[in-house]
Parts: C-alpha cells; sequence; structure tokens
C-alpha cells in the first residue's frame, strides 16, 4: 500500500459526521423562498444570515462516538428508532391525538439534543467540574493532598483552586457519556409528563425557528420543575416539564 493511501485511510476524512441536531428535524425549516430545499441559517457570531441545507450544518466530526461506552457508537441504535419516524411523528401531533410512538420520537429527539449537542456537554461539564473541586477541598482539607512545590507558592490545593493557578479540565465526552447511557430514562420522564402543544398561527409572517441548541427553558409555578421548550417545526414546539 502506498504512502498516500494509507494517509487517506487513516486521515480524518474516514470519520463519520454526526449531526447533533437530526436533518430530519432541519429539514423542517426549509424555507419556501428558497424553494423547499434549504433554509436561512444564522450564524451567532457575526449575526451573518445564510442559505443552507440540513447536511450543512449542526453536524462535527465523529460526535456520536463515544469512548467512555462499551459500545462507542451506542446512540445509533437509539436514533434509528428516532429520525426515520420524525415526520410521521410531527404530522401525528398536528391532529391532536398522538400515539405512543409519536411521544416516544419527539421526546427522544429532545433527549438526544440534551445529550449529544456541544452546548449540553458544556453545560454539562460545569457540575462535573464542581464535583471535582469540591472533593479535591475536602481531601486537601484532610491532609490528604501535598501542597504545590515551591515553584508554585508551596500554596495547597484549595489555594491554587481558589486562586486560578490550578484549573479543573472536564472532557466534555464524559458528560455526554453519561447523556446517552441515561437517555432512556430521560425519554422515559419526558414522555409522561404533562405536554403543551404550541401552534404558530402566524408562521408565514413570523415562523418559529430553531437552533444548535433545540432546547429552552422556562421556570415553572413549581421551583422543583423547570419548564422545557423544543421548537418542533415552524408551526408548532412542545413544552413539557423536566
Amino acid at each position: 500500500m502506498s504512502a498516500l493511501a494509507w494517509w487517506y485511510l487513516t486521515s480524518d476524512w474516514n470519520m463519520p459526521l454526526d449531526h447533533y441536531v437530526s436533518q430530519v428535524h432541519l429539514r423542517q425549516f426549509y424555507s419556501p423562498a428558497l424553494d423547499g430545499k434549504q433554509m436561512h441559517g444564522f450564524r451567532k457570531r457575526d449575526g451573518l444570515v445564510f442559505p443552507c441545507s440540513s447536511k450543512d450544518v449542526c453536524r462535527v466530526q465523529d460526535g456520536s462516538t463515544n469512548e467512555y461506552l462499551l459500545n462507542d457508537r451506542a446512540i445509533e441504535a437509539f436514533l434509528k428508532t428516532v429520525e426515520p419516524n420524525y415526520n410521521a411523528a410531527i404530522a401525528e401531533l398536528r391532529t391532536g391525538r398522538p400515539s405512543r410512538d409519536t411521544v416516544h420520537v419527539i421526546a427522544g429527539f429532545a433527549a438526544y439534543v440534551t445529550s449529544c449537542s456541544p452546548a449540553a456537554m458544556r453545560l454539562h461539564a460545569g457540575p462535573l467540574r464542581s464535583t471535582v473541586e469540591a472533593t479535591g477541598k475536602i481531601l486537601d482539607a484532610s491532609g490528604e493532598i501535598p501542597r504545590a512545590p515551591e515553584a508554585l507558592g508551596g500554596k495547597s490545593y484549595t489555594e491554587l483552586i481558589e486562586s486560578g493557578i490550578l484549573k479543573t479540565t472536564i472532557d466534555e465526552k464524559y458528560p455526554q457519556a453519561l447523556g446517552i447511557n441515561g437517555i432512556m430514562e430521560r425519554v422515559n420522564i419526558w414522555g409522561n409528563s404533562a405536554w403543551d402543544i404550541l401552534v404558530n398561527e402566524h408562521a408565514k409572517d413570523s415562523p418559529f425557528f430553531t437552533s444548535d441548541f433545540a432546547n429552552g427553558i422556562e421556570l415553572s409555578d413549581d421551583p422543583r420543575i423547570i419548564n422545557r421548550l423544543v421548537p418542533l417545526a415552524p408551526r408548532s414546539r412542545t413544552a413539557y416539564p423536566s
């Protein structure tokens, strides 16, 4: 085998390009103004609006592969129960008589976004970081962690953390693994929660939009519960408590 062929086989080109927001969901937002074949993208960094297709956005190379799991592509089996049935689930939801399968698909879509999107992975890394640092401070107070060398001022772990000299880094693939491992539990909770289906009666002039983290939150009357807002299509979205 030539060196060129070997480089090709072992390069990143051979890795799957995974969408963390399902393409079937993104296609719901295709615009008639773009012949129904593209949607209007909005780049948050600079406000640029541009035409794009579902395959062009919300994707990460090897994004669904997680080496913390025994089956590093385990999420793919779950997605096979959600993505192929998304369009039918949206159509049935609009009738006001969703079946159990439709409930699974909609709850599954939300559960996937809140497990595998980059925003979800960043958000879920925060509590893990706090846990590691809190555990470290407890061990430090018990004398289990030696002080830093003189090059670092001989400071304790707690002093290094609080001064910002020492920083805790969480591999964001780990919270993703936790999310994937518990995804069916979240589907069961959300699927059995109360839903409000919000229908946009002015979709032509003011359509709903989606995002690279298709999941919003709002406070409820019960402080123990956070409502989640999930865009489904330009004409409807679902709200249900977590």
